[in-house]
């Protein structure tokens, strides 16, 4: 059957986890780069469509294409780190340990931003004719969303800071099932299928993801919008990586451990 059931899944998480931490450096930073790249290409097109359509919600079907690729080719986002990388230090594998999976965190994360910022860059200048002309209506309304979900959060001080923080959590929380949903089976067909639902959820409701943003607001800024790299970080990008970790490594990583990974004795019916 190509249905793999939870109890085994965990175990591949758990193993997907020791990996991870154990990785050298060049192959995590290269794997990491190459997801946020592709994730990248994936906003962009879901944008695009978006805009064409005048639907959004066609950009969220769209959407999950980048997350497919990237997964099947064994890419790495820090949001999906985030969950399996302590399953292994939960679990006592050898050689890991608390500094290893901060190490994971931090490689993947910087190699995630250095993807996302070079391919914001080059679709700026893909956008405006080298920096010649004014960005169209795509250009427009990456401008239009990098503004809004920077210094419109800003403009409600505190809530908006909280509610960044709480999209954050439930944006992993799908997108770390998403993760997961390539364990689920062992068919190329079953995997995308069990990835793309959850991811469409997340991007339908406009949760936020931190790699998202690593290219959301690069670009915003390169096509003119008008807010500081302070205003992402400060009322983006941290609230959202501290969601997003929330998310995938409580929401969705531990809850499948503690009953899948770590399963109570079941009670004796007589």
């Amino acid at each position: 059957m190509s249905y793999v059931k939870p109890a085994e899944f965990v175990q591949t998480m758990i193993s997907a986890g020791e990996s991870k931490v154990m990785m050298s450096t060049r192959d995590t930073l290269i794997r990491g780069i190459m997801a946020g790249a592709v994730l990248a290409i994936a906003v962009a097109v879901a944008i695009t469509a978006a805009v064409q359509t005048g639907m959004p919600i066609v950009g969220a079907l769209v959407f999950p294409v980048g997350f497919c690729i990237l997964n099947l080719m064994g890419f790495d986002l820090l949001t999906g780190v985030f969950a399996l990388a302590p399953l292994a230090l939960f679990e006592k594998r050898p050689g890991v340990n608390k500094a290893g999976v901060l190490r994971n965190w931090l490689l993947v994360g910087l190699g995630n931003l250095i993807g996302a910022v070079s391919v914001a860059f080059l679709v700026a200048l893909s956008f405006t004719m080298n920096f010649s002309v004014e960005p169209g209506a795509v250009g427009q309304a990456f401008i239009k969303a990098s503004t809004a979900r920077s210094v419109g959060f800003e403009a409600h001080g505190l809530n908006g800071w909280i509610t960044v923080f709480v999209r954050g959590i439930l944006c992993n929380w799908m997108v770390c099932l998403g993760v997961v949903g390539a364990m689920v089976s062992k068919s190329v067909g079953g995997k995308v299928l069990a990835m793309w639902f959850p991811i469409f959820i997340f991007f339908a409701l406009v949760f936020e993801h931190a790699v998202v943003n690593m290219y959301l607001f690069p670009l915003g800024m390169m096509l003119g919008a008008e807010f500081t790299i302070a205003d992402w970080l400060l009322w983006n990008q941290i609230p959202v990586t501290l969601g997003n970790l929330v998310g995938g490594l409580m929401v969705t990583g531990l809850s499948l451990y503690v009953t899948h990974g770590k399963t109570q004795p079941q009670r004796k019916v007589a």
